[in-house]
């Protein structure tokens, strides 16, 4: 099913009655179609290429991906489609958190399964209404009670989510309380997630906005074009390193030299206690005809030090790393 983006954004991904998981496809973008998954393989398959990405959706894919597996597979099989599962993106820790809370139900056989991963879905909704909240409380008491100009790197928004986002999350509960003047999204290279994702959804809920290209950003920034930046988040460390989309580390870089804030908004599940700092990250390396036709080196994540991070936002807390 296609059709342009307008007005409230579907469920990025959910569950069919019928049997299988349906989601955006988010390499079609900013054409908006979906399409229905029957098995693991074509799971994994969507991870890997893309077409549902995000933390917080990644980890639901995975929970939901078990709940497939259980329907048709047993012993040996079934843990073998768990780890390829877990596996399929290595940067994000939601994914492996979502295949690990839905097996644990295995026992109970596979309506527990898709219990699980629904109630994790569920889950995801309401951890980022939370997030948007505390997220635009807290921006506001840094920023002041005003309209404000913001700053967002990749996409963390509804369809990097079950629905209404992280990141964008926290920009549409201020847009929501009249306190979003403007937004610059960098275009983020290599596939443009800014430009054919967020764009989309902050045209859809009526937010001004400006794309940047990747290059730019640092310098919108130095020139006092926004006042706080505000970006989600694969991973999480111990300490508070953060590794989100290539491209955030400058951001932060600039913002501290600026001397506004740079805000982390992301799920609790994305914190990750057994890794202890942001050297332990495994950087997921993509394929270089993503970037062109000869050698090139593209990594899909770089880490930013606690010590540039203002404040990381969870659905539970508001942590100062």
């Amino acid at each position: 099913m296609r059709h342009r983006v307008t007005g409230v954004l579907p469920r990025t991904i959910d569950w069919d009655p019928g049997g299988h998981v349906v989601l955006v496809d988010q390499t079609a973008l900013p054409a908006l179609r979906t399409t229905a998954v029957a098995d693991v393989d074509a799971l994994v398959d969507a991870i890997r290429r893309l077409v549902v990405r995000g933390a917080p959706a990644l980890g639901v894919a995975g929970a939901l991906g078990v709940a497939l597996a259980a329907r048709t597979l047993d012993g040996p099989a079934l843990d073998a489609a768990c780890d390829r599962l877990a596996a399929a993106r290595p940067t994000a820790v939601n994914l492996a958190v979502g295949v690990a809370r839905a097996r644990a139900a295995l026992p109970g056989g596979p309506d527990a399964v898709l219990a699980a991963a629904l109630a994790l879905r569920d889950e995801d909704i309401a951890a980022c209404h939370a997030i948007g909240d505390r997220g635009a409380d807290l921006l506001t008491a840094l920023c002041g009670e005003r309209p404000l100009r913001l700053h967002t790197h990749c996409n963390a928004g509804a369809l990097a989510c079950v629905e209404w986002g992280t990141a964008l999350g926290v920009v549409r509960s201020l847009h929501a309380r009249g306190r979003v003047a403007h937004v610059v999204a960098d275009e983020t290279r290599p596939l443009l997630q800014g430009s054919r994702i967020t764009a989309v959804e902050l045209a859809a809920i009526g937010v001004a906005h400006h794309v940047v290209v990747d290059g730019a950003g640092a310098s919108v920034i130095a020139r006092g074009l926004v006042d706080a930046v505000v970006v989600g988040a694969d991973r999480i460390a111990a300490d508070g390193d953060v590794a989100n989309k290539i491209g955030t580390y400058p951001l932060a870089l600039a913002a501290a030299r600026a001397g506004i804030p740079f805000v982390v908004a992301a799920p609790e599940s994305t914190v990750d206690p057994a890794t202890p700092d942001g050297a332990h990250i495994e950087i997921e390396e993509r394929a270089a005809d993503e970037v062109c036709d000869g050698p090139a080196w593209n990594p899909a994540f770089d880490v930013t030090p606690h010590d540039l991070v203002t404040a990381i936002v969870t659905e539970r807390r508001v942590w100062r790393p």
